[in-house]
């Protein structure tokens, strides 16, 4: 054996030892991390299929609720593998310097990193690692090879000087076998940078809308500084403090190393991060060309998935579970139910002009979620300056979240309050004779529903609406002073609360607090003020249809994981949570505004009374006008389906949309209801027993 491979050797051997020294001091008798032997200091003879011939993870597949239809599908090597080539110098060099500045030198070990990192362990409180950029490309290729256990996975990242001795070894026979080049790409394509973005050319995209090749030396710092501490130091959803302090690092590194001058490395620590983030991270704008309105309903699917636990402590772990698990998942989504709420949704508004008409689609009794439709591309499409949702946008306008807070739905708010003082014992003929204006006790900031310092709404058609009313007669010509009158009977914390009970979700801040801190002062939340979104109302209505079963939203019918097990995330979740005559008064109630009668034969007059006759089916629902007009909603349930659109320009709320949209809207629900309910059995409503109908009763608060 010549002097080289001697050294060879040597290097090899002295590397074993010394990293299990530098790993086990601290907790493992010296003896048996040197009785380790010679043999296990060695490199591997062969490689596993992780290292050797990576394999991507499998796919996870979305369909249409036939479980045939593809919508999408997700999987890790979205994220586009670049050639080292392809990646600019400076990168290069940023990584090397931020990593393993000895990269070139060694041999998969840096026996002076390990001699170092054993030197610092040994002060108390003191913890550096003598990971090479080789160690950390096998440990992150074990831990994401899918064709390992998560049991398997958590052990090749696991903190034992047994898990460390193989990485290493594995690293010496890596180095053997690729050349360096190979490695650091390999290293760059699969290492994690936060926010999403897995390999350089996602991050590159992320966080600077650009490619591997045209970063400049402060962007190429920045990055390579993430790799540490992705999802501490991700400057967009995490700390820029501390992206900017690792950028910092990585400068003087890259400046101490040689690999550039301390002139230029001074100059890009002095420029902002200037962060140009990418919106397009998921999968959901690879859905057909020719459904491309299918793309916000699978964004709310993203959304709801990243909000499940069973996939996942952290939203990066679900992330990573849906797009390596080879999980097959059917939607909720009918497509031909999609398909005319897109066609309807664009009689209310064309894609041409800023104002939108959000439109939901709700299966009551399961909260599966058949179609969400608005006259927008999906897309990150250019827009007119001051335009972030026309005609392009991926916001999720239907469901909300993202930044959208939902807009206020007017009137049709008043079922919260009519379903709070049935629940408090009040009969549906309570009557009220209704005055043009009411002065009511609930305190208000100034406004033209201001009498005194009073909250005194008034309504909007004396002839119509003034005058003795009950439930069903008020509800049916929304008549504000009834409702205002009613609020303060029941009390306005309770009509808040059964808001909440039924998924209003209060996503803008000063609706959030004052839901939680004075709900029992907000008289105006009855008609509406409160921003919210057509998933939700529909949702709630549905709940009323369904006698009182409120069912999570969802967009899965099923989920099934590689083995074609079914998993538990996939199911409904449903809950009474109204008194079965308490949610049939309701619906009984619901009748009168669109057209429809009661058993009782009490409706006389509604806001959309077109609406039933159209239909031809037992039909409930509400319409809603917020002030000025600047939105319009209409809201409407049978048995089987429930159906919201808000008209509104998420853009700028001082646009007023005008009550003549809500000719367009009516006929625009009816149609999506028609069209969905075509093959349908015609079901009624179960009527309300004349105890709730006639009788005031003590709380009906059980089922």
């Amino acid at each position: 054996m010549n002097r080289a491979h001697l050294d060879k050797l040597f290097t090899v051997l002295l590397a074993g030892v010394l990293a299990g020294l530098a790993l086990a001091a601290a907790a493992l008798p010296a003896a048996l991390v040197f009785g380790l032997g010679v043999k296990n200091l060695m490199p591997y003879t062969e490689l596993p299929e992780a290292l050797k011939a990576p394999q991507p993870a499998q796919r996870s597949n979305l369909y249409a609720n036939d479980g045939r239809t593809l919508v999408t599908s997700f999987y890790v090597e979205d994220r586009v593998d670049v050639p080292v080539g392809e990646v600019a110098p400076v990168m290069r060099d940023a990584i090397v310097a931020a990593e393993d500045a000895r990269f070139y030198e060694h041999h998969g070990v840096d026996v002076r990193g390990v001699v170092r990192a054993l030197t610092a362990n040994r002060k108390e409180g003191t913890r550096q690692g003598a990971s090479t950029l080789t160690m950390q490309y096998v440990r992150n290729a074990l831990a994401g090879d899918p064709r390992l256990t998560e049991q398997q996975r958590a052990a090749a990242t696991e903190i034992t000087a047994g898990r460390k001795i193989r990485e290493m070894r594995y690293a010496l026979t890596l180095e053997r076998r690729i050349g360096k080049d190979e490695i650091l790409g390999r290293y760059l394509n699969i290492a994690y940078f936060g926010a999403g973005a897995y390999g350089i050319a996602a991050a590159s995209k992320r966080y600077f809308s650009t490619t591997p090749d045209r970063l400049t030396l402060g962007q190429a710092a920045m990055l390579a500084g993430l790799v540490r501490a992705p999802d501490h130091d991700d400057p967009i959803n995490g700390d820029s403090g501390a992206a900017l302090d690792r950028r910092a690092y990585v400068l003087d590194r890259m400046a101490e190393t040689g690999r550039v001058s301390a002139a230029d490395a001074a100059a890009a620590k002095a420029t902002p991060l200037n962060l140009k983030p990418s919106a397009t991270p998921n999968d959901c704008a690879a859905v057909p060309a020719g459904h491309n309105d299918w793309g916000f309903f699978c964004d709310w699917f993203t959304q709801w998935w990243n909000a499940q636990p069973a996939f996942g402590q952290t939203v990066d772990e679900r992330q990573r579970t849906l797009r390596r698990g080879g999980w097959s998942i059917v939607s909720s989504l009918d497509p031909d139910v999609q398909a005319k709420a897109s066609e309807q949704v664009r009689t209310i508004y064309p894609e041409t002009i800023p104002r939108a008409a959000p439109t939901a689609v709700v299966q009551p009794g399961t909260g599966r979620v058949l179609a969400m439709a608005v006259n927008r591309a999906y897309g990150v499409g250019g827009n007119p300056a001051g335009q972030q949702n026309y005609p392009n946008t991926v916001n999720q306008l239907v469901a909300g979240g993202g930044g959208i807070t939902g807009y206020q739905a007017g009137s049709t708010f008043k079922l919260f309050a009519l379903l709070a003082a049935l629940e408090a014992g009040m009969p549906l003929d309570t009557e009220f004779d209704a005055p043009r204006v009411y002065v009511t006790k609930y305190p208000i900031d100034g406004g033209p529903a201001s009498c005194g310092g009073r909250w005194c709404p008034a309504n909007a058609n004396t002839y119509w609406m003034d005058g003795d009313r009950d439930m069903w007669d008020a509800f049916g010509r929304s008549v504000n002073t009834y409702f205002a009158w009613l609020t303060e009977r029941v009390g306005a914390d309770r009509v808040v609360e059964m808001a909440e009970r039924l998924g209003i979700v209060f996503r803008a801040p000063q609706d959030a607090k004052m839901a939680h801190d004075g709900a029992a002062s907000w008289g105006p939340f009855t008609l509406g003020v409160s921003a919210t979104t057509p998933l939700d109302l529909a949702n709630a209505y549905a709940t009323v249809a369904a006698e009182g079963t409120w069912c999570r939203p969802t967009p899965v019918t099923s989920i099934t994981d590689a083995t074609g097990r079914r998993v538990a995330a996939g199911d409904t979740d449903c809950r009474q949570v109204l008194d079965t005559e308490v949610a049939r008064a309701a619906a009984d109630a619901s009748r009168c505004p669109v057209g429809d009668q009661t058993m009782y034969r009490r409706c006389a007059g509604g806001t959309a009374e077109e609406l039933a006759p159209g239909l031809r089916r037992p039909l409930g629902g509400k319409t809603g006008s917020s002030e000025r007009n600047a939105t319009e909603t209409v809201v409407a349930f049978t048995p089987q389906l429930a159906v919201a659109t808000i008209a509104a320009n998420p853009d700028d709320p001082r646009d007023a949309v005008g009550g003549g949209v809500q000719k367009r809207q009516i006929p625009a629900v009816g149609r999506i209801l028609a069209w969905a309910l075509r093959d349908q059995p015609v079901r009624d409503f179960v009527p309300p027993g004349e105890a709730v109908a006639f009788q005031h009763t003590s709380p009906r608060t059980g089922n």
